[in-house]
């Protein structure tokens, strides 16, 4: 109940905003939900670039909700987006942010942010790594450099209504 409330709020009061297309991707098979935690793998034959697939779907929580990885490692985070609905009620992206940022203030300003893909320009430093938007049936991606200083780094879906219904992980950096 309280998702088909929240849609219908954010489809009431949803800006209309345009981003760049991401790509379509085919329907793929049905991962089990129960492996949230990825380990540190062997780099990626020739790139030294380690993929982690996250999916994101209409109930507003990621498949992977831990990634585990090296200070230094070269990361590759792919969200695939599930669902039917259209990406104005329900878009998803993946976005790092800085450990010790305030989560609460970074969603709040975030979602006043249509015009940038729900990241606010003013806290953009606060931001590691982010995807672009992506709707139903779209998959993004970002590319970047873990942080080498241990500890947590929390990562979220700034779509509004998102992170607070728990569409957020942490990477785990040790």
């Amino acid at each position: 109940m309280y998702q088909h409330l929240l849609v219908s709020l954010v489809l009431a009061a949803a800006p209309v905003f345009s981003q760049a297309t991401p790509s379509k991707t085919p329907p793929a098979p049905a991962k089990p939900a129960a492996d949230t935690a990825q380990k540190p793998a062997a780099a990626a034959a020739g790139k030294g670039v380690r993929t982690v697939e996250i999916i994101g779907t209409e109930d507003m929580k990621f498949s992977v909700t831990n990634i585990a990885a090296k200070p230094g490692e070269q990361l590759r985070v792919r969200l695939v987006v599930k669902g039917s609905m259209p990406k104005i009620a329900m878009a998803h992206n993946f976005v790092l942010i800085n450990k010790g940022v305030n989560q609460t203030e970074f969603i709040n300003a975030s979602m006043g942010a249509s015009a940038t893909g729900y990241i606010p320009a003013d806290k953009k430093a606060q931001v590691i790594a982010s995807t672009a938007l992506a709707g139903a049936g779209e998959t993004v991606e970002v590319t970047f450099k873990v942080p080498a200083a241990p500890g947590e780094y929390p990562y979220l879906c700034t779509f509004p209504g998102h992170a607070q219904a728990g569409m957020k992980g942490t990477l785990t950096v040790k």
